[in-house]
């Protein structure tokens, strides 16, 4: 289950080895500090516990840096990985992008920053291969490439970049590795990914290839929350296009990357604006009638589509007859 996401709460992330008792004594260190607790999701994946707790600190008795010094020391009591973040830690917030070979979601990320239009900071590239290095280095951004000659990222030394540029949202544009839980856990409704099809349809590596093979007539992109569940978290945004006779993969390309671009970054600007919501696993717009976002198709295509006949129409015709 992912969570609403809601910037009035502080939230605080436990992340560690799933052992008993660990929900108990992080909850009752809150309740000794006169601190509301408002929504609390904990998940087990892997041998890997997490907990996403979001409360409302506005009457607890200790200050700020207490409460986050003590929930340390909790986490190294436990063995844990202990994450605090206050409402106004996320005023101005940081985005880290990771990134593979491909360039055109980072190129568009950099040019929404560059206008204005994201209200966040790009503060880091992070690569599993150094070949956006010279793009990142165009915008005066740090770049890290933590791969191995294979591209096989260092996790250990991704989750230390994430903590030291104070990720609030990791976008991944175009990174061609999975997230292990261990990540994912730590930012879970905090990453945002972007895939070259319609999920559910064709998850997982090659989805132009396998769009060709099934012999679909349109294809299209979709821009999702990460979870840990490949390529099946939440949807936030999809468009869609025709695929032209004897199309090959590189004409789907071709049509989907811009598209791919601008579904990310219509998610991005979403979760910067706290407009986003998760239910049941389905994302929900928090004010729809304030919004000029396009998650699916444009309303015109609703207008073109026909709207009769519909089942049932039938039965009123023929007591009419009688």
């Amino acid at each position: 289950m992912v969570a609403a996401v809601s910037r009035e709460f502080t939230e605080i992330t436990v992340v560690g080895e799933d052992e008993t008792g660990l929900i108990a004594n992080v909850t009752t260190l809150l309740f000794e500090r006169g601190i509301n607790i408002e929504d609390l999701d904990q998940a087990v994946r892997d041998g890997v516990f997490r907990m996403t707790t979001r409360v409302d600190t506005s009457e607890m008795v200790c200050t700020e840096e207490t409460l986050r010094s003590d929930l340390q020391d909790l986490g190294e009591e436990l063995g844990m990985d202990v994450q605090v973040r206050f409402p106004a830690d996320r005023e101005t917030q940081q985005i880290a992008v990771l990134v593979t070979r491909e360039s055109h979601c980072l190129e568009a990320i950099f040019e929404a920053w560059a206008s204005g239009r994201l209200e966040a900071e790009v503060s880091v590239v992070i690569g599993n291969h150094d070949d956006l290095e010279g793009l990142a280095s165009h915008y005066d951004v740090p770049f890290h490439d933590i791969g191995d000659e294979k591209g096989t990222p260092d996790e250990d030394q991704l989750l230390d970049l994430l903590g030291e540029y104070d990720a609030d949202l990791i976008v991944l544009a175009r990174y061609m590795r999975i997230l292990s839980p261990d990540v994912v856990f730590r930012y879970e409704t905090r990453i945002i990914n972007v895939h070259p099809s319609l999920l559910p349809s064709f998850p997982g590596a090659e989805a132009y290839m396998q769009a060709l093979e099934e012999g679909v007539r349109i294809a299209g992109v979709t821009a999702h929350y990460v979870t840990t569940d490949l390529d099946q978290g939440p949807i936030i945004a999809q468009r869609a296009f025709n695929v032209p006779p004897d199309a090959e993969v590189e004409d789907l390309r071709r049509r989907g990357q811009p598209l791919e671009a601008e579904a990310l970054l219509t998610a991005i600007d979403l979760h910067l604006d706290d407009e986003l919501a998760v239910h049941r696993g389905r994302t929900e717009l928090r004010n729809p009638e304030e919004t000029t976002a396009q998650l699916g198709a444009p309303a015109s295509l609703d207008e073109a589509n026909p709207d009769r006949p519909l089942d049932g129409l039938g039965d009123v015709v023929a007591e009419d007859d009688d």
